[in-house]
């Protein structure tokens, strides 16, 4: 519907703008650089993109299309958004590869638990999939595609190296990391709270 396509563009837009903030923050504070993949192509582009919206996809259908439904009719809208968002902050723990490593398994849970909260509670307010992966995109296309981060090698923009030697205060390195993805959950929450709640759909 047209409601829903535009729910899909805002929600997208947003998350969007908060993933490229973390790599303006970068440019200013670390003074690193990114310049245009000298060898992209259309086909290279097309191929991350569909990695990322097959993942996007996957994860969607599995966590909140499926498991959040199901959670939702059986023990209630708080205790399933909970539970899905835990189960998210785990799945990533294999995704990611991270299991034995304790330090990086407990922040890439709180991570990715807290946006698999906001994720879930797109779903939950809405009842339907565009709002969730529109988040879910708009940061996975920014990070994985646009800034050629993550695993699927070189896409749009790459880094220029060696980055460069800086010294930065604690809460600059702090602000820079985290303040993206705090931007994301807190104005993604904030916009869903004030999101009209749509029924539960019986059967």
């Amino acid at each position: 519907t047209k409601k829903r396509l535009l729910d899909f563009t805002l929600f997208f837009f947003i998350t969007a703008a908060c993933a490229i903030s973390g790599f303006l923050l970068k440019m200013g504070i670390a003074k690193q650089s990114w310049m245009l993949n000298p060898a992209i192509n259309a086909g290279v582009i097309l191929e991350g993109v569909w990695f990322t919206v097959k993942s996007v996809l996957f994860e969607e259908f599995i966590f909140r299309g499926v498991l959040l439904y199901i959670l939702i009719k059986r023990l209630g809208t708080t205790r399933a958004i909970i539970i899905s968002a835990v189960a998210f902050g785990i799945y990533h723990w294999f995704s990611h590869e991270l299991w034995g490593n304790p330090a990086q398994m407990a922040i890439e849970f709180m991570m990715t638990g807290i946006m698999g909260l906001v994720l879930a509670y797109g779903y939950a307010k809405s009842f339907s999939l565009f709002i969730p992966i529109a988040i879910h995109f708009g940061w996975n296309i920014v990070q994985m595609v646009v800034f050629s981060g993550n695993t699927i090698g070189q896409q749009l923009f790459v880094e220029v190296l060696p980055r460069p030697v800086v010294t930065i205060s604690y809460f600059s390195f702090f602000a820079m990391l985290l303040l993206p993805l705090i931007s994301c959950w807190l104005i993604n929450g904030w916009l869903l709270r004030r999101y009209k709640q749509v029924e539960l759909p019986i059967g």
